[in-house]
């Protein structure tokens, strides 16, 4: 049997979020499947969001195109409902209609994120923010996009978590946030399932995002060096191999029989065979289980 290379043409996207990070290795990927990618986010050419970091949602939108797929970028606040409603009017009107897949990856938590202080002792409305911006957005992109899905009766939702697990996450704030967004994909996934729609929530595991690497010190093209200075580093994945995860995803014709499940690249390399850039298959679970379960205990069970 012949595998396409685009099994994703005449798929349309939407990766709310995707202006850098895990968001943007799916969009590439998306569209190196050859969908047509709406990228949104609040950062653009005209102007950074409040993390003040130096990537736009037309830098990824080129990413996708260079890679195959049609990348359209439109600047978005997801926290705004009329935004979010008008982005999704525009994807309507374009695109007749449809919308394939939708992957809800808006975080912009890491500088709201207290890791030293327990609840009683963070700041409420900073830990309250933080909830508004990495659940509250998924929630209203969802409301406004699915009618499309659930007209065509097809399609997949992606809910970008950190963990598919019910371990705790180290911070209170960031726990209940990525936590609730599996609990998002399960909800989800019981009211879309009998209009033939699915909804997933997918972790990657450490993730050698842009921050992150600036964070070690390293570039994507020297970041073995950033071992040095935490071993578990050695073990980290590109944004890429999250996005082959949710190519692999889409391009599943019997995805529903995944539905409503938390899912991780660990697991689904080895059921599509996707690799990393290098050619590599990181497998965090296995490096878990190998290195860091005697000091912190098991991963645990995915959800």
């Amino acid at each position: 049997m012949t595998i396409s290379k685009r099994p994703l043409a005449r798929k349309v996207a939407l990766v709310a979020g995707g202006t850098r990070g895990g968001g943007r290795g799916i969009a590439v990927e998306l569209g190196a499947a050859g969908a047509t990618v709406y990228v949104t986010g609040r950062s653009n050419s005209s102007g950074r969001s409040t993390l003040d970091r130096p990537e736009t949602i037309e830098e990824t939108a080129e990413k996708v195109t260079a890679a195959g797929g049609l990348g359209i970028p439109v600047r978005t606040d997801h926290s705004r409902p009329d935004e979010v409603r008008a982005l999704v009017d525009r994807i309507a009107s374009e695109q007749e209609g449809r919308l394939d897949i939708l992957v809800n990856s808006v975080w912009g938590g890491d500088p709201l994120t207290d890791w030293e202080h327990p609840l009683w002792e963070q700041d409420l409305e900073t830990g309250l923010r933080l909830l508004r911006q990495a659940v509250e957005t998924h929630v209203v992109t969802s409301h406004f996009a699915l009618p499309l899905m659930v007209a065509r009766k097809s399609g997949l939702v992606v809910e970008v978590t950190d963990g598919n697990t019910a371990r705790y996450r180290g911070s209170f704030f960031y726990d209940l946030a990525k936590s609730a967004v599996i609990r998002l994909a399960v909800a989800q996934a019981a009211e879309l399932k009998p209009h033939g729609v699915a909804a997933v929530a997918v972790t990657p595991g450490f993730l050698r995002s842009e921050a992150v690497l600036e964070h070690f010190g390293v570039t994507e093209a020297n970041w073995r060096d950033g071992a040095a200075k935490d071993p578990n580093f050695a073990h980290s994945e590109t944004p890429a191999y999250l996005g082959r995860a949710v190519a692999a995803l889409a391009a599943d014709p019997d995805v529903m029989t995944k539905t409503g499940r938390a899912l991780a690249t660990w697991g689904l390399y080895q059921e599509y065979g996707f690799t990393d850039i290098d050619g590599t298959q990181p497998d965090f679970a296995a490096h878990w289980a190998n290195s860091l379960e005697d000091e912190y205990g098991p991963l645990g069970e995915a959800l």
